[in-house]
């Protein structure tokens, strides 16, 4: 690294919200992927941790990419509506429909 000028930084000690983004990932890489699984080996940890890797790096939406997949990000593609995608089928919704209504009401205060 040093040929290259690359130096490592540091942030200090008991500070995470120095470095957010590393932070953000640790706590959805254990709620997502570890805590998710019950591993008994190394081969075991090897194989679930490269899957979530390959989804996290590759399909799963991030906010910081406006929810966009970083495949879908790199070709500036949005996600397809999920009714449009061969490999999912639209089950019911569960929208909450609230009547719509054209009367607009006011209240006034009445002056003494």
């Amino acid at each position: 690294m040093t040929e290259q000028n690359i130096k490592t930084l540091y942030i200090t000690p008991a500070s995470p919200w120095e470095n957010g983004f590393v932070e953000s990932f640790h706590s959805r890489f254990r709620d997502e992927c570890l805590n998710r699984e019950q591993l008994w080996t190394l081969t075991e940890a090897r194989v679930v941790i490269e899957d979530f890797r390959q989804d996290y790096n590759a399909e799963r939406p991030h906010s910081s990419l406006g929810y966009l997949s970083p495949q879908r990000f790199a070709t500036k593609q949005p996600l397809p509506i999920p009714s449009s995608r061969p490999d999912r089928q639209a089950g019911p919704s569960l929208r909450l429909e609230l009547p719509t209504t054209t009367e607009v009401s006011t209240i006034t205060e009445a002056k003494d």
